[in-house]
């Protein structure tokens, strides 16, 4: 039975204070959590969450997994802004009260600590309705120089591996796989921030995209009178549970506008810094090139080699 007063709420508590002294933050409490910021740079908000995988972590109960995915949901994206994250806000929706929730929040804290991410508030609800759990967060992040994110004709496009499937297409695997659980369905989306943010460090950067809903056609925000060219080299060619889901009826337009295929995030620069990119980024090839055109997208599919505009 539901308890309004909350038994784990002191035992959270004590978990995320366990995140409140950071380079960039310091956090005191009085009945709220109070931030003090140690820097004085432009700041950027990002919210999001793991959406209906969240079915899929609660029936395997993989909570560490499940907070990994609502991190990369947003680090990712507010990396490609160039963000460095620092403080966060989160809602936990789970259908059972029970031990387990007290479990994700102490997975979270712990992530959050080795991040130098301060969890500064937070709400747990349960709903007796749904079949899984969800996790959202507002993430905070600084930007100590903002530059536009757009290609450029001439630039190199490098691909960074992806996990799996990450945290978007689940609605169209649940189509697929019924009721089928599967390894897969679980494995944590990669976490690119720190990479990103090292490279910018030390390479020039023009434009630079996390493939999540939408996938592929998420390129097409960052064109203007240019066109992106994609083929997928051996090192990052589609993971088996991708090809599978092409063996099951999806035609590479669904592929591509649904999933990451293989490819995870998408950098863009000058031909000049491609060698000391990769120097530099784990799990990364070339996959394509920007060239003058409409805005489109044109990809040599991973599944047939067959050709295909978005």
């Amino acid at each position: 039975m539901y308890t309004p007063s909350k038994p784990y709420k002191h035992k959270i508590i004590e978990e995320i204070k366990k995140t409140w002294r950071t380079p960039y933050a310091s956090v005191t409490f009085n009945t709220y959590p109070l931030v003090r910021k140690k820097f004085f740079y432009p700041e950027v908000d990002h919210t999001d969450g793991i959406g209906t995988k969240g079915l899929y972590h609660w029936k395997q109960g993989t909570f560490r997994e499940a907070v990994i995915d609502a991190l990369a949901m947003n680090l990712n994206d507010l990396a490609i802004v160039r963000a460095v994250p620092y403080k966060l806000s989160n809602h936990v929706t789970v259908p059972v009260e029970d031990i387990r929730v007290f479990r994700i929040i102490k997975a979270m804290a712990a992530e959050c600590k080795k991040r130098n991410i301060a969890i500064v508030g937070g709400e747990n609800s349960f709903h007796d309705t749904i079949d899984g759990l969800d996790i959202s967060m507002t993430v905070s992040g600084f930007v100590k120089k903002s530059y536009p994110n757009k290609f450029k004709s001439g630039d190199v496009l490098i691909g960074l591996k992806s996990s799996g499937i990450h945290s978007n297409g689940f609605t169209a695997v649940r189509r697929v796989f019924k009721n089928e659980m599967r390894r897969e369905f679980t494995t944590p989306t990669r976490i690119y921030s720190d990479q990103v943010l090292s490279l910018i460090e030390k390479c020039t950067v023009h434009g630079m995209m996390h493939i999540t809903g939408g996938a592929f056609t998420k390129l097409k925000d960052l064109m203007d009178r240019q066109d992106a060219h994609i083929f997928h080299p051996r090192t990052l060619m589609p993971h088996s549970i991708f090809h599978e889901i092409h063996a099951k009826g999806l035609s590479n337009e669904r592929m591509y506008t649904t999933f990451n295929c293989g490819i995870g995030f998408v950098i863009s620069l000058p031909r000049t810094e491609v060698a000391k990119a990769l120097s530099r980024l784990k799990g990364a090839a070339v996959i394509g090139e920007v060239t003058k055109g409409s805005g489109d997208v044109h990809i040599i599919s991973g599944f047939d080699g067959k050709r295909l505009s978005l």
